[in-house]
């Protein structure tokens, strides 16, 4: 394929009136190179074509004889003129037609990120509000066990001093509904609140929690099944198992004071005395103890917590 021979003077005479290449040697072409003004008028007749002013190619030459110069007339420079200003019209049109199918793709655009951003937002507000119920009803779980505790363990006192239930239903029954339960709900925030904070205050060390949690119970524990034995109710400070494990995060010894053990030796003990030894508050703690391991949401969105050293 090759670019089409055309008559030199036609061409040069349709560049110098402001014609591309392209579009003379294309008009000049498919006129049959006859005259400047058959070429003129294909282009009047062919302007909107999409490969106007692109070169064609045919598989042939093509011998033309010269051709005599065509007089450019003032109304053919009219005509050129004209062409050129339809030409630029056109392309103005184009341009702001783009413009506004771009602006308009923008607003689109503007109000579908606007609408993801809603979505989004409601979508993280829902969630909240499910980690704070979910965190509501662990705790109200772990409130219901202490309390089924709580009146185990009277019973079984009742059980060992040998009192009837039913003697001593109407003193007993209104002492722990006005008291008992107050303290031990009371007491209950306060381990919870202590452990929220512990876990707030090492929210980048997860490891670290988690083994305090685990530890804390023991210790606990241990003072639950021998409260007569002293070497249970006796925490050396500086012991690197306790250190390392409960007494390096902040609030591990506050929580243990809540418990009931106190420091003693000039701090170099924690030390809970027999008389001290409150079952109902020792299970408490196990219970918020139980709620912080195994509530995967516990102490993230709690906002309140007890004042830690």
């Amino acid at each position: 394929m090759a670019v089409p021979k055309v008559d030199k003077k036609l061409l040069e005479q349709l560049e110098e009136m402001g014609f591309s290449l392209a579009r003379s040697i294309r008009s000049l072409h498919y006129s049959g190179n006859t005259s400047l003004e058959d070429a003129m008028n294909w282009i009047v007749e062919h302007e909107n074509d999409s490969d106007i002013d692109e070169i064609p190619l045919v598989p042939m030459d093509i011998n033309l004889d010269a051709t005599k110069p065509f007089p450019i007339t003032e109304e053919v420079k009219i005509k050129a003129q004209n062409l050129r200003i339809g030409a630029n019209q056109l392309s103005k049109r184009k341009e702001k037609e783009l413009e506004r199918e771009g602006e308009k793709e923008r607003i689109q655009a503007g109000k579908r990120i606007m609408e993801a951003k809603k979505t989004a937002e409601e979508n993280a507000r829902k969630r909240m509000i499910a980690l704070r119920e979910a965190e509501k009803e662990e705790e109200s779980k772990a409130r219901e066990k202490i309390r089924q505790k709580f009146e185990a363990d009277k019973a079984e006192r009742r059980s060992r001093l040998g009192i009837s239930p039913a003697a001593t239903s109407s003193v007993q029954s209104a002492s722990t509904a006005s008291h008992m339960p107050v303290t031990s709900t009371k007491k209950v925030e306060l381990l919870c609140d202590c452990l929220r904070s512990l876990r707030r205050y090492h929210k980048d060390e997860d490891a670290r929690v988690k083994k305090a949690f685990q530890i804390l119970p023991i210790y606990i524990r241990n003072v639950v099944k021998n409260p007569d034995v002293e070497k249970y109710r006796k925490i050396r400070l500086s012991n690197p198992i306790f250190q390392e494990s409960v007494g390096s995060l902040i609030g591990g010894v506050r929580f243990l004071e809540l418990c009931g053990f106190e420091r003693t030796n000039r701090g170099q003990f924690l030390y809970l005395p027999r008389e001290k030894v409150d079952m109902v508050t020792l299970n408490s703690a196990l219970s918020a103890l139980h709620s912080a391991i195994t509530n995967p949401f516990f102490g993230l969105l709690s906002v309140d917590s007890v004042e830690l050293p």
